[in-house]
């Protein structure tokens, strides 16, 4: 067994906790919307076709933003055809993922379907095949009162009051030649300021997300970010970033210890931002949004073109283990670890593809294993991320070198005197003493330590066993302001504490 320390003191405050970084996402993309959100005719949906058993497990996840429509599917997605009555709605062929698209689930399902859930919007345009002009009525058919053509159309179609939609991405991963419409940095820089500059003549109150780099090993990373920046600073709000990490080869600590590079990527995208706020003599400061991250096996995809021109296919539906929701967690602790700068978030994909949900054509739905740590760190992590430095020992990785044995985060709440502390054991074969000060905290109580372990890392949550992975509370004990307790190996913990309220 190895040890550990941390230090919890609210006067180490990094910054509040932005409610939009437990956001999810919906692309139209394999069974995330049809089967998955959607499915009229299931015994479980609403009037609109929506799936109350969906919802309900949405609601338990906490979230609190959702993207939609994509993703790749946006760039070559006409916004128009999921508008008005269903059975004159078009057919078309969705180019992102070769799909056969019914648009029987568009702009008004999807509305229907966030408030029900009681999370906020976040829509993205078409800057791939489409420009300023779509972009610019789809912001008047959602956000416009009344009295013009566009909300005129949205009223007949059934929507009195305007969507207030106040997330836009404008475009997605255009620095991918994957992309519908892929642009170079100086290219895409300018639609991104030129649409920015548009929509805010429209509508003030909306805030703005540029595309950055669609991952840190694109080869344009950091310089496209500059030059995007460069053209469309003082027009957007956030730059994003998209990360989704595998373990590869049976390398269990280099997995382990991905949300490192994680870490790297957010500091990075942090220090260039600045960067191009300093020679523009901005005073704005960027804000981050990580609106697509997650595990994805992506070496088990055969791609694109190896796909066949199908409607709603089985597409990337990884089956997550204990491992992977471990890993899962770890992410979640670095977004904590930088709320100062990281205000949005977003886990891709809500259901099936690649999702915390699965559900089941007709059939029921379930939990996989990555479900509970986002869950369990939407409900628990509320005012205050802390920051917190953890003195452990180090652990070899073939993919990162030396990484420390503990990731951790914590959060407090001033108001309510609820404290967590959220915290992953990287060693997959020892546990882990951790010793937490707690002098800071008057009072400080351990009230729960919820763990997700198993002694099989491998184990899984399917449709005939859908609760073979849950978490467990273990024990713990303060003494004279100092809490004890273990964690055991390639595990994510929450340790929830009560304090005495200032």
């Amino acid at each position: 067994m190895t040890d550990a320390r941390i230090t919890l003191d609210p006067a180490f405050r990094l910054g509040t906790i932005d409610r939009r970084l437990f956001g999810s996402f919906v692309e139209h993309m394999g069974r995330s919307v049809y089967t998955g959100v959607f499915e009229p005719g299931h015994p479980d949906a609403d009037e609109l076709g929506l799936r109350t058993d969906v919802l309900d497990l949405a609601r338990e996840m906490g979230v609190s933003v959702v993207r939609y429509p994509g993703g790749n599917f946006v760039s070559n997605y006409r916004w128009e055809d999921g508008v008005g009555p269903r059975e004159s709605r078009p057919t078309r062929l969705d180019l992102a993922w070769r799909s056969i698209e019914t648009n029987e689930f568009g702009l008004a399902e999807y509305m229907a379907w966030i408030r029900r859930l009681g999370a906020e919007p976040m829509m993205a345009v078409n800057l791939g095949t489409r420009g300023i002009a779509e972009a610019l009525e789809l912001l008047e058919y959602c956000n416009y009162p009344g009295g013009t053509e566009l909300s005129d159309r949205r009223i007949k179609n059934g929507d009195p009051d305007p969507y207030a939609v106040k997330l836009w991405c404008l475009g997605n991963e255009m620095d991918g030649p994957w992309q519908m419409g892929h642009r170079t940095a100086h290219e895409y820089g300018r639609i991104a300021a030129e649409t920015g500059r548009a929509m805010h003549r429209l509508d003030n109150e909306i805030e703005l997300v540029a595309c950055g780099s669609s991952g840190r090993h694109m080869p344009t990373f950091g310089s496209w970010e500059t030059t995007v920046l460069e053209q469309c600073y003082d027009q957007v709000d956030y730059i994003s970033l998209h990360a989704y990490y595998q373990e590869r080869d049976g390398d269990v600590a280099s997995f382990l210890g991905s949300s490192v590079d994680m870490d790297a990527f957010i500091d990075e995208v942090v220090s260039t931002a600045d960067a191009v706020q300093a020679r523009t003599r901005s005073r704005k400061r960027l804000r981050l949004s990580f609106d697509e991250w997650n595990v994805w096996n992506q070496d088990r995809f055969g791609g694109e073109d190896s796909l066949d021109w199908r409607q709603a296919p089985r597409l990337i539906e990884d089956e997550y283990n204990v491992l992977d929701a471990v890993v899962v967690g770890s992410y979640l602790i670095s977004m904590l670890g930088h709320a100062d700068r990281v205000g949005i978030a977003c886990q891709a994909q809500l259901a099936n593809v690649i999702g915390p949900i699965r559900t089941e054509p007709g059939g029921p739905s379930w939990r996989q294993t990555i479900f509970y740590p986002f869950a369990l760190t939407a409900q628990l992590a509320r005012g205050e991320a802390l920051r917190v430095e953890p003195d452990a020992p180090l652990i070899d990785t073939k993919a990162y070198g030396p990484v420390p044995a503990i990731a951790a985060a914590a959060s407090y709440d001033a108001a309510t005197g609820q404290a967590a502390l959220f915290a992953v054991n990287r060693d997959s074969t020892n546990p882990l003493t951790l010793t937490v000060d707690l002098r800071a905290l008057p009072g400080a109580q351990l009230r729960t330590h919820k763990v997700l372990a198993d002694d099989d890392l491998r184990a899984t949550n399917t449709q005939s066993h859908p609760d073979r992975v849950v978490p467990r509370e273990l024990t713990g004990h303060v003494d004279g302001g100092t809490l004890t307790v273990t964690l055991p190996p390639a595990s994510w913990n929450v340790l929830e504490l009560s304090t005495t309220a200032e």
